[in-house]
């Protein structure tokens, strides 16, 4: 009996290797539409398909980030600006980009931008705080999309939305993990949405990687000026010594548990874009599918256990 187990096994291992494998291998007419590619994973991802022979069309913030990555890459990728809580932007890019693929259509949307900052303990925060990042993060990811449906549709193309293994699990207060589990239940409705006009909708889970945002100085820069507008009795909860505490155990976390390769992402994402049958979901990291994916399915006691047992504890904290 556990032959034949074993057997069935090795079989739908084979059959899923197989089928993960098989590649689109003609790129040379497919456009694939990329936000956020100042830095970081948009960055990296925009040369490796412009050097795969996509014609990439790159939406960056910036006019310095445009020119930087045209000095990098071929004639075939056109860079843009972007500000995706603009919908006047947002607007114009959508005419740009139809005036790229014209009647073709577009294979590929890689919804990258994001913010991060600020993070920190909910009662840090205002109301303003959360609706930055949300507007980024997940509005601006959907208004984006919406203006590209009819032309994802027309090619049978690729959505692709970066989220995170915060959309998983909430490790820490602040809307970027509200955004991030935002992004997987929209992604979610859209891939049962499109499935049935050949569109395939893929979501990105990183772990810890080294970006701008998961930058400890930048982090340290940020809860700094969060501790400084605090009310004082808000201070007295957490003690004067918190952020003394805070800073070096957020670093020493993030040395620990940040992968430097970027292009680990990199390759997911041009998977979600060439494989014939692209995953729902792709976790990256060691510490994605070793520590985050596997704790956000533990009872939530558990998981509040190790988070919260982990972090220094405020001065007036009552357990």
């Amino acid at each position: 009996m556990l032959v034949y187990l074993g057997v069935m096994l090795l079989f739908c291992f084979l059959y899923w290797w197989y089928r993960d494998s098989k590649q689109i291998t003609a790129v040379s007419d497919k456009h694939v539409y990329i936000t956020g590619c100042d830095s970081g994973f948009g960055y990296l991802l925009a040369q490796h398909l412009d050097k795969q022979g996509f014609h990439v069309l790159a939406a960056c913030f910036t006019e310095q980030g445009a020119q930087e990555l045209e000095d990098k890459t071929s004639s075939r990728l056109k860079t843009f600006q972007l500000d995706v809580t603009n919908s006047e932007s947002i607007g114009k890019a959508a005419e740009f980009v139809k005036s790229q693929v014209k009647d073709k259509g577009l294979w590929g949307l890689v919804n990258n931008a994001g913010i991060a900052q600020p993070i920190g303990p909910s009662d840090w925060l205002t109301i303003d705080d959360y609706k930055v990042q949300l507007d980024v993060n997940l509005i601006g990811l959907i208004e984006v999309t919406l203006s590209m449906i009819p032309l994802i549709k027309r090619a049978r193309g690729r959505i692709v939305n970066m989220a995170s293994i915060c959309g998983r699990l909430s490790c820490f207060g602040g809307s970027y993990c509200i955004s991030k589990f935002g992004v997987e239940a929209f992604n979610d409705s859209l891939r049962r949405d499109l499935q049935c006009f050949g569109v395939k909708v893929a979501c990105i889970e990183p772990g810890y990687f080294k970006t701008s945002v998961t930058n400890p100085d930048l982090i340290k820069e940020k809860l700094i000026k969060l501790w400084g507008r605090l009310p004082r009795d808000v201070q007295e909860d957490y003690g004067d010594d918190y952020l003394d505490k805070t800073c070096p155990l957020v670093k020493k976390n993030i040395e620990k548990l940040a992968e430097p390769n970027l292009m680990k992402v990199v390759s997911r994402i041009h998977h979600a874009l060439t494989s014939v049958h692209p995953r729902s979901r792709y976790a990256v990291g060691v510490d994605a599918k070793l520590l985050w994916i596997p704790l956000s399915y533990m009872p939530t006691a558990f998981a509040d256990f190790l988070l919260v047992g982990s972090a220094v504890k405020p001065a007036k904290a009552v357990y």
